[in-house]
């Protein structure tokens, strides 16, 4: 139905970010002075679950609902792949880059975008040189935007800090919660709140400084577990109102109300805190692979 495809292509938009190179992960390396490549691989096993969760629950609503259906086409397939193999090569480049050891994340970054400049320019032909200093200023106005929200949160972070706010926390729940299991449930529900009312920059540099010291009194929560989590329950900021910037993204871009939206992103919204709840009290959907490499 119409609904049920706007609420999928509404969730889809944020499925990227427990995959490398993901920035939300980068972002939270950086905050709380974890290997961000510990957290790309950690983040892996989490994303794909929630995707193929996600792509099983579609198709049994395709066959509950007699959606029509293609036969499958190896050969439509190798001739998308072909089509689209200067893109595809991207996430292999890499991931054969970082996890290989051959280049850090800045050379990466750099590198690619290279690489996608020789692309544009003399195979696709999409770009001329000529077209540089105003893609130049584009970017530069976007990444000012960007910088200028995270000066902000760097800046109410400090005055926390000042405050002795993450003290005072860690006070309260040392006296108050003993358990890890009931620290975590108020964690995803804090975390859930937050991704309702803040974008997840601005909630990685605020709220990462305060909960980065309580994993202190809860030895046996890994930090890459915990950055998953987090990440994992912001994922889901993107579909909560008042600020879920997909809900606002699909509305405008498929003239429907906000209302309908939001119903179309129900479903979807509640299967993914299932699969969040799932990666919260089972750590080796985070750390199995992790220590499977280390």
């Amino acid at each position: 139905s119409e609904l049920f495809s706007l609420g999928l292509i509404t969730l889809a938009g944020s499925l990227g970010l427990l995959f490398p190179p993901s920035l939300p992960l980068i972002i939270y390396g950086v905050t709380a002075r974890v290997s961000i490549k510990d957290l790309f691989i950690g983040g892996l096993v989490p994303g794909i679950i929630i995707a193929l969760v996600i792509a099983g629950y579609s198709i049994f609503q395709g066959y509950s609902q007699h959606v029509e259906r293609q036969s499958f086409d190896i050969q439509n397939i190798i001739k998308e792949l072909k089509n689209s193999f200067w893109e595809v090569i991207i996430p292999i480049l890499i991931l054969f880059g970082v996890f290989g050891g051959y280049t850090t994340l800045v050379e990466t970054s750099a590198s690619l975008v290279i690489y996608v400049l020789l692309i544009e320019v003399f195979v696709y032909k999409d770009l001329k040189f000529n077209d540089m200093p105003r893609i130049v200023l584009d970017c530069a106005t976007l990444i000012g935007g960007v910088l200028i929200i995270l000066g902000v949160a760097m800046g109410f972070t400090s005055y926390l800090v000042d405050a002795q706010i993450p003290m005072l926390l860690m006070d309260w729940v040392e006296q108050n919660i003993s358990s890890k299991y009931v620290f975590l449930l108020l964690l995803n529900i804090l975390l859930l709140a937050v991704g309702c009312l803040m974008d997840i920059f601005s909630a990685i540099i605020i709220i990462v400084p305060l909960i980065t010291p309580l994993i202190s009194l809860f030895p046996d929560i890994h930090p890459v577990h915990l950055a998953v989590i987090f990440i994992a329950n912001l994922e889901l900021g993107y579909l909560t109102p008042p600020v879920g910037m997909n809900l606002f993204l699909s509305a405008y871009r498929f003239e429907k109300d906000m209302p309908t939206v939001y119903k179309a992103t129900l479903p979807f919204f509640l299967l993914s805190v299932l699969i969040v709840l799932a990666i919260t009290y089972i750590p080796f959907i985070s750390l199995g692979l992790l220590k499977l490499l280390q």
